[in-house]
């Protein structure tokens, strides 16, 4: 009988510790999931930025502003590096590596992101905006916001297409009027099909030639002329190999600063946000660099012997329209000058 109160004995107590076992596991808290490390959990993230500009020029300082700033907004955990004078790559091969999903980016003219979302090149197009403030106003609709989000389907992401690069003007070795004096004129323009139009629309021949070759094709007449934005035609000394400059101000050259939209997507929120910001900030600090600087660039250029020339831009207007017509944009401008109160 001993033997089985003691066997009774020890099965009770068994019970009640695991009935205590039981009652301590109820009151304790349900284990919470792991929060989302994001942007503390130490990683680091870089980001390789290649233009086309020299190290001189107000965008290049620009994106070197931008790097600092996203630096220390994020306490050196993403950094960028940049790559004037094309030493990261051509800008194609830039935006391959990016659509490719690379850490890269490049600063490209918007004409150029018309092969993706063909309305995108309008941004480029002769006489759409009469000044940079007109520009930078339509980035802000919903129209143009819509361009950028069907941008990223094709693996690019836009950060800020406010990066204004100045107005466009022909240096050429005699003077030009009207755009009967391109006519058969072999013309480096940029390689989006709406500049290569736009050439055509004034008589002239576009060439394909890398910026970096400019220099050296005019020399070699290569080509006859650039059509080019005063900021990169003084960094490019192309006052050496040209001897007239024409105020046709034909392009309003913004340009957008375009990484890989599946790298982006890589970053935490917190990052995402600090980079678009960030770039945003810095393409308008550029763009009144850009404009700051413009007039200093003319004049050192004039006193190395080039000659400027204002010039009635009736013509060459209304010889771009030509251009809406073959790119199917009459109805898009009537759009856009709309939205501009035009």
């Amino acid at each position: 009988m001993k033997s089985l109160k003691k066997i009774l004995a020890v099965l009770l107590i068994s019970v009640l510790a695991f009935a205590l076992i039981g009652c301590g596991n109820g009151d304790s808290k349900e284990e919470e999931p792991a929060a989302d490390a994001g942007a503390d959990d130490g990683k680091t993230y870089s980001l390789k930025i290649g233009t086309a500009l020299t190290d001189a020029d107000p965008l290049t300082k620009g994106l070197l502003a931008l790097a600092d700033a996203v630096a220390d907004e994020t306490d050196g955990k993403l950094t960028i590096e940049v790559y004037p004078s094309s030493q990261l790559g051509d800008t194609g091969d830039v935006l391959e590596q990016a659509k490719g999903g690379s850490n890269v980016g490049i600063i490209i003219d918007t004409g150029m992101l018309g092969d993706y979302v063909k309305d995108m090149a309008i941004f480029t197009a002769p006489y759409i905006f009469d000044n940079f403030e007109e520009a930078r106003k339509f980035i802000d609709t919903d129209l143009f916001k819509s361009w950028d989000e069907e941008l990223t389907t094709y693996g690019l992401r836009d950060l800020g297409c406010n990066w204004y690069q100045g107005a466009r003007n022909f240096y050429t070795a005699n003077e030009v009027k009207t755009p009967a004096d391109l006519t058969g004129l072999r013309v480096r323009t940029m390689g989006s099909e709406v500049a290569q139009e736009s050439m055509k629309a004034f008589g002239a021949v576009p060439t394909a030639l890398a910026w970096g070759e400019v220099y050296s094709g005019l020399q070699s007449n290569a080509i006859d002329c650039v059509e080019a934005q005063t900021s990169a035609a003084y960094g490019a000394s192309l006052f050496e190999v040209t001897k007239h400059v024409t105020f046709t101000e034909h392009f309003q050259l913004l340009t957008a600063l375009v990484i890989s939209e599946e790298w982006y997507q890589t970053l935490p929120d917190e990052y995402k946000e600090i980079l678009t910001k960030c770039a945003i900030e810095a393409g308008d600090e550029a763009a009144q660099g850009t404009i700051d600087a413009e007039a200093d660039y003319i004049a050192e250029m004039e006193g190395k012997g080039l000659v400027f020339s204002e010039v009635d831009k009736a013509p060459f207007i209304e010889a771009s329209q030509a251009v809406y017509e073959k790119m199917g944009w009459v109805d898009l401008k009537k759009e856009i000058d709309a939205a501009l109160g035009k």
